[in-house]
């Protein structure tokens, strides 16, 4: 999907030192570039770390110093269990009294200590040349007052030595690819790889788009709490994912944030497809703030901000992944019309509504179309948008490769009740959304066991699968609002053309950020 990313920043120096100073002949493209490799190295150190100290690991099952220790240790690189009172082994690894002992390479300390002694733990952490630290523990922001404080302190310790700090209050985070489990949930290592980053406001909630990613049998590229957002916030996030080879797509679960405008700007820039789920239409503001320390803010300017900036919204966590999966496997669309092939109507006109709602057109396919559908077969039930063929047959494959390849199509949603004595038409699909440059989606149900082999073998070939269709025309709506809202945001910023893939979307409505969500959003 992607034409370029940073991956030199995934090949980072083991370095967390701010960017050098900007002289007047610097351009501004080239400070940008240059705050985001720093970001990309930083962050490089919570993600990518080169060795792990587990601070406050316990011999005692069930508590988080235990149960964190349990998941690092799968980590293929140096991982040290941290504990003044405790000697002997966890893991097979020996107990260190202070990270200032290590001896060895640490970029990273998951810190299982209580809220107030997490600055202490940071400022050895410092005095090691640890970069990155999470912090596991509740009691600060979001529990108002004396945990304001803590936290202040926190970050302030963390700021003095440049040491990038995931929550307090979460549950950590997952990379797959790197048997990285910096968490202390149960099952987090049961968590497959795949192509999308999970970012979360809440750890349960990016656990809970994890575990689905894995039903679905997708899986993620990392899977991240931010919790309380010390200062390893939702556009860093996004700014590093975005330059990680692994990930296609990210998406966001956001609660709210202090730093709106940053967010809205880092998903405009971002050249991976970012989609959102901003929770809040009802009034969940003293709970959420209570959680996470988010202020919720106005949903609707939220939206409002997502949109303007070129960044569709969702309204569930199904939803998330489904436009997720499809942005991060197909091409992206370059408009939103979608051309529909059913091979049952009533299925079919579900899609057909739902897709018109959730921000599609089914525009009527070209005479030559129409044409080679009836050609094909004969006495069609309906040759135009959508195309019903009555149920699946042999030359299905051949009717969606026609919708495919008209003009007028943008997104194409195959719809198909497994059938065991005629299958899928995986021939004919295989490459096709290449071809074409066009999103090919596929929806069907049936018997599970009957039809998961096949299914997985769609998968495989790079066409995103629904189990309904609902979900199916849904992700295909998300795919039209991004083309249009891509469409409706991109400009050329230099006259002279973008050589490197990136989008490089603007708000074009000449009267700036007219949303409402500014930094203290």
């Amino acid at each position: 999907m992607h034409n370029h990313k940073l991956t030199e920043c995934a090949n980072r120096g083991r370095s967390s030192r701010a960017p050098a100073v900007v002289t007047e002949r610097d351009t501004v493209e080239n400070a940008l570039s240059e705050l985001w490799l720093w970001l990309a190295v930083t962050l490089g150190e919570l993600f990518d770390p080169s060795g792990v100290a587990v601070v406050g690991a316990s011999k005692t099952e069930g508590k988080i110093g235990y149960e964190a220790m349990a998941n690092a240790a799968t980590f293929d690189g140096p991982v040290y269990p941290v504990n003044p009172s405790t000697e002997g082994e966890l893991f097979g690894r020996e107990f260190v009294p202070s990270v200032t002992e290590i001896d060895g390479e640490v970029d990273l300390a998951l810190c299982c200590v209580p809220g107030p002694a997490v600055p202490d733990v940071l400022e050895e952490c410092g005095e090691a040349g640890i970069g990155a630290a999470v912090i596991y523990a509740s009691g600060f922001a979001e529990a108002g007052g004396e945990g304001e404080a803590l936290q202040e302190a926190a970050v302030e310790v963390a700021d003095a030595y440049d040491i990038s700090l995931l929550g307090p209050n979460t549950s950590g985070f997952i990379v797959p690819s790197l048997d990285l489990r910096c968490s202390f949930a149960s099952g987090a290592e049961k968590v497959p790889e795949g192509n999308i980053a999970v970012v979360a406001q809440s750890g349960g909630v990016g656990l809970v788009l994890a575990f689905q990613s894995r039903r679905q049998g997708r899986g993620v590229s990392a899977e991240v709490g931010l919790g309380n957002r010390a200062n390893v916030g939702f556009a860093e996030a996004v700014e590093y994912f975005d330059s990680d080879e692994k990930t296609d797509a990210i998406v966001l679960h956001i609660e709210g944030t202090d730093d709106g405008r940053r967010l809205l700007e880092a998903c405009r820039e971002s050249e991976t497809p970012v989609v959102a789920y901003k929770v809040g239409q009802s009034d969940v503001g003293d709970f959420a703030e209570s959680h996470t320390g988010a202020l919720t803010g106005d949903h609707e300017l939220y939206t409002a901000g997502f949109e303007q900036y070129g960044t569709p919204t969702v309204d569930a966590t199904d939803d998330l992944l489904d436009a997720a999966a499809a942005l991060g496997t197909a091409p992206e669309p370059d408009g939103p019309d979608v051309g529909v092939v059913t091979a049952q109507a009533g299925p079919g006109i579900i899609i057909t509504d739902r897709i018109q709602r959730a921000g599609g057109r089914l525009p009527e396919l070209t005479a030559e179309t129409q044409s080679r559908v009836d050609e094909i077969l004969p006495g069609i039930t309906y040759a135009d948008n959508p195309v019903d063929t009555g149920r699946p047959m042999p030359a299905f494959g051949e009717v969606v490769t026609a919708v495919a390849e008209d003009d007028r199509i943008d997104i194409v949603l195959v719809y198909e009740l497994f059938e065991e004595s005629i299958g899928f038409p995986i021939d004919a699909l295989e490459g096709l959304a290449s071809r074409v440059d066009k999103p090919v989606l596929f929806a069907t149900e049936g018997i599970e066991e009957d039809l998961s082999a096949a299914r997985s073998k769609l998968e495989a070939i790079g066409v995103p699968t629904f189990p309904t269709p609902e979900r199916a025309a849904d992700a295909a709506g998300t795919l039209a609002r991004y083309a249009r809202l891509y469409a409706e945001e991109t400009t050329v910023t230099d006259g002279g053309g973008d050589d490197n893939g990136g989008h490089d979307r603007t708000v074009t409505d000449g009267s700036g950020d007219t949303t409402g969500v500014a930094d203290d959003a």
